[in-house]
């Protein structure tokens, strides 16, 4: 045995190796989507996300070394998902133990296969393994004493010229059991993986989240989306960068309207349908009775502010080891979800309201 497996999880799991076809649907864990476990920020971030909303708390504690991961490197999580949910499906014995190709990774997820690629996927898995998550979901009572890592292991297999012919990593109980759980998975629309802005894929996993396919849609107040994402920017920087996305309407399957409550407060309004990547005009309107979250009268959330306490990497500036979207952008976004509260929907397990699936 090498000395270096002796402590390894490898000798007690048995390896399940990704299917092969390409494109598994993509799922989706809902806890990941509806609180802030990820920076949004292209550029390193090392301050925590210290969040609570009622009986809920999550704690992600990143390394100077590697930063913390980030909501593209989370786009390993959706794959490897993805596959253990499609496996499942047809009767195959999955495990936390996931063999694969860095092709095959890369390429479900939309990227390119390149030199380049494969060396910001290694830098991704770093982050992965080296954040550190502390959370009261599906954890109980004890649950500070329950720390992981979004993977707990992960190497390179490589012939004895130097060739990798392969990778594997292992997953962490906590996530594994939320994608087994298929109540706590949802399919998304693989044009996700197309958004280059942080915001913006947030705003999806938002939108496919709570307004899933509701004619009506949700609403959710500016503040207490930048209250509940775990971001270091400035509100009236976010509340920009809000306004300019649903100008732009780059979500796919989801129509995003800027309003107003009767009190004046700025309002996001997520409603289903296929516009996507067309300009519209920024629709300033008072709210009617949508689903919403965060204005006086109507039924709050009740979520504290989440405690981020450091400064932001500035604007414009990306490290070498981040992990890009296809069309790489500059911009570093980072930002805040709220859950809204839509007529007759189902309550969640801190008492918010969740949309249809």
């Amino acid at each position: 045995m090498h000395p270096k497996n002796a402590g390894s999880e490898r000798l007690r799991l048995s390896p399940f190796d990704a299917l092969p076809e390409d494109g598994p649907p993509r799922r989706d864990q809902r806890d990941l989507m509806e609180r802030p476990f990820f920076s949004l920020a292209k550029g390193r971030r090392t301050a925590p996300i210290l969040y609570r909303a009622g009986c809920i708390e999550v704690q992600v504690h990143a390394v100077p070394e590697h930063g913390m991961a980030t909501i593209w490197d989370a786009d390993v999580l959706i794959w490897a998902g993805s596959q253990i949910v499609a496996a499942a499906e047809r009767g195959v014995t999955t495990s936390r133990f996931l063999r694969f190709t860095p092709y095959h990774l890369l390429t479900a997820i939309g990227r390119g296969a390149g030199q380049h690629q494969y060396l910001l996927l290694k830098a991704a898995l770093a982050r992965l393994q080296s954040t550190a998550v502390r959370t009261t979901i599906r954890n109980g009572a004890q649950w500070r004493r329950q720390q992981f890592s979004w993977i707990n292991e992960w190497e390179e297999r490589v012939t004895a010229s130097g060739r990798c012919e392969g990778m594997e990593f292992i997953l962490p109980d906590w996530f594994h059991r939320g994608v087994l759980d298929q109540q706590l998975v949802l399919t998304i629309d693989p044009a996700y993986f197309r958004l280059t802005g942080g915001i913006e894929r947030w705003l999806y996993r938002v939108a496919r989240k709570h307004a899933g396919h509701q004619p009506r849609g949700w609403a959710f107040e500016f503040r207490h989306l930048h209250a509940k994402s775990g971001s270091l920017a400035r509100f009236t920087d976010f509340a920009l960068d809000l306004r300019r996305i649903a100008a732009r309407q780059p979500l796919p399957r989801y129509r995003l309207a800027v309003q107003r409550t009767a009190a004046g407060a700025e309002v996001l309004h997520i409603s289903p349908g296929q516009l996507c990547g067309q300009t519209v005009d920024n629709i300033r309107a008072p709210v009617d009775q949508h689903g919403r979250s965060g204005a006086e009268g109507i039924g709050t959330s009740g979520a504290g502010l989440s405690a981020d306490q450091a400064q932001e990497c500035p604007a414009n500036h990306c490290h070498d080891n981040e992990i890009r979207p296809l069309n790489e952008s500059n911009r570093e976004s980072n930002s805040k979800l709220v859950v809204g509260r839509p007529p007759g929907g189902k309550a969640d397990r801190d008492g918010e309201r969740e949309g249809a699936p």
